[in-house]
């Protein structure tokens, strides 16, 4: 062949070589399953694998609370205030944003929790009937915003796991989860109790009222047998020696035994010039002695007792401590009965005393918000008048109540002081603005809140009895404190009852001071139990040895 002839045999096989080249490139490769898919099924399986475990014990993922066992200050101790609140009835929803969590209450007992976590939202309606099957129960919920379908599955006999997504469409067939809940029925024993209750057994439980003579007399019996009355104030002049103190007190448990709901039984065992307590009882120096000192663990140990004294008598609740800030020195009522005149000082040992009291299973009694200590008037005699401002309540009088608040206090009494830069029309103890508005909102107090006595000068000498009853109530009062007088008791409870009657207060308003009333009573195990004869020697030689220890 030619040197020509060669030279193009060359070409045609580098033509034909380029040309498979090139077909080789064009052709498409066959197509598999990228790994990284495959990654993601594989977690999206592992995910909700994840969630129905964690659900059959109570939980969600990355959360680590418990629905119906996780009380909220837990949830706040560890992740602080919520963002956003909502009430809905007797339930409370809030918003944690940092965590995508949101977590339901009753009653302070979590029984909701719900996360929206970017991981459950990669799951769709398709994703849990085929890994779940058909749920137990489809529900729908529809407003302004959303339009949403929940896929509820019963877990086990305790817990349910909800899918919430958007409702099915044309155009989205298989949406995309938006949260999950785990959800458990909390058994509200509370409120059943309450139901079964009657309006007349209601009302009762919001009256404290007063004991005449040192004997049960028909009088006493009829508030406890008639009108239900849940809790009895005794005084000095009802309680002459240790023997007769117990009769009384036992002879009370007795003629209430046939009521739904123990009684309160309290008196002013202050220490210092506030004693009730009959018998040769050894004392404490005045509360202005003890903030010299101020040691707090001689507070503590004077307030715990207190409480054992109180508990030995048959007493189970006591107006005291005082948290008064002694700020004016011509104030005639507070004057040495407060721990100082340093808001930080009354805080610190105020608390210390509450916390000795409830040590003994004795309820104490914080008074008397907002504050009673600037006052120049006896509020036993006439209203006293305070020109105060809020910010400048909240910069001294305020003070002490919030750190009690803040460290659990159960029950606040109500002063009956006019505060007219705040509400000119009612004193506080009958003032919205002040118990509503300062104490529940501000403050954040959802405990017992309970007015001074409302037959004291600065009530009596102004308001009628049943009126002032109502007014209280409406305010934001759990329970009204009438020492004295039967027929003012009776008075109050009528005005309650005509007032529900003819709409001007609800029953729903009357029913969450009564669960207020019944959660305190369950809380510190109040039952009818006959008190036997007093130790006054051990009493004492407790006394002692604490006085030796702390004022040597």
């Amino acid at each position: 062949m030619s040197k020509t002839g060669w030279a193009l045999l060359l070409v045609v096989v580098l033509g034909i070589l380029l040309f498979i080249a090139m077909m080789m490139i064009q052709k498409p490769k066959k197509s598999e399953p990228e790994p990284v898919q495959e990654e993601e099924t594989e977690s999206l399986g592992s995910i909700m694998q994840n969630i129905v475990r964690l659900a059959e014990a109570g939980k969600v993922p990355d959360v680590p609370f418990t629905a119906g066992e996780t009380e909220q200050q837990e949830v706040q101790q560890q992740w602080g205030e919520s963002q956003n609140v909502a009430e809905i009835g007797n339930e409370k929803y809030e918003d944690y944003i940092a965590q995508d969590v949101t977590i339901g209450y009753q009653n302070e007992l979590a029984f909701d929790i719900r996360s929206f976590k970017a991981d459950i939202q990669k799951i769709h309606l398709a994703d849990i009937k085929s890994s779940m099957g058909e749920p137990t129960e489809i529900r729908y919920y529809q407003d302004e915003a959303t339009n949403q379908i929940i896929l509820v599955y019963l877990i086990n006999s305790i817990y349910r796991l909800k899918w919430i997504l958007p409702k099915p469409t044309e155009t989205d067939s298989n949406p995309s989860v938006h949260h999950i809940s785990v959800y458990t029925e909390i058994k509200d024993e509370v409120a059943d109790m309450i139901n079964q209750m009657t309006l007349d057994e209601k009302i009762g439980q919001m009256l404290f009222a007063g004991v005449s003579g040192t004997a049960l007399q028909q009088e006493t019996s009829s508030l406890i047998h008639d009108f239900k009355v849940g809790g009895m104030i005794l005084y000095a002049n009802n309680l002459e020696t240790p023997a007769q103190a117990i009769t009384l007190i036992n002879d009370l448990m007795a003629a209430n035994t046939d009521n739904r709901l123990p009684l309160f039984i309290g008196t002013d065992q202050e220490g210092g010039n506030v004693v009730r307590l009959p018998g040769a009882l050894k004392n404490f120096p005045i509360n202005k002695r003890i903030g010299a000192i101020n040691e707090p663990q001689f507070s503590y140990e004077i307030g715990s007792i207190l409480g054992e004294q109180l508990k030995a008598f048959g007493f189970n609740l006591d107006f005291a401590p005082v948290l008064d800030v002694n700020s004016n020195p011509r104030n005639p009522v507070i004057g040495d009965r407060a721990f100082s005149d340093k808001p930080h000082i009354v805080s610190e040992l105020g608390i210390q005393t509450m916390k000795g009291l409830e040590s003994q299973q004795v309820i104490p009694v914080i008074k008397h918000f907002p504050g009673h200590g600037d006052t120049s008037v006896d509020s036993h005699l006439a209203l006293p008048k305070v020109m105060k401002s809020l910010e400048e309540l909240n910069k001294l009088e305020l003070i002490p109540f919030k750190a009690a608040i803040e460290n659990g206090a159960d029950v606040v009494m109500i002063a009956h002081i006019l505060l007219p830069n705040i509400d000119e029309t009612y004193p506080s103890s009958m003032s919205k603005e002040i118990i509503t508005g300062i104490l529940r909102e501000q403050l954040g107090f959802d405990g017992v809140v309970m007015t001074d006595d409302m037959t004291m000068g600065a009530i009596a000498n102004h308001f009628e009895m049943g009126q002032a009853a109502v007014d209280a109530v409406k305010a934001g009062n759990d329970i009204v404190l009438i020492a004295h007088g039967f027929s003012n008791v009776t008075s109050a409870i009528e005005a309650v009852k005509a007032a529900v009657n003819n709409g001007e207060i609800t029953e729903d308003r009357i029913n969450e001071s009564v669960r207020r009333i019944i959660q305190l009573k369950q809380k510190y195990q109040l039952e009818h139990k006959l008190v036997p004869a007093v130790d006054m020697d051990k009493l004492n030689a407790n006394i002692e040895k604490v006085l030796n220890t702390y004022m040597k």
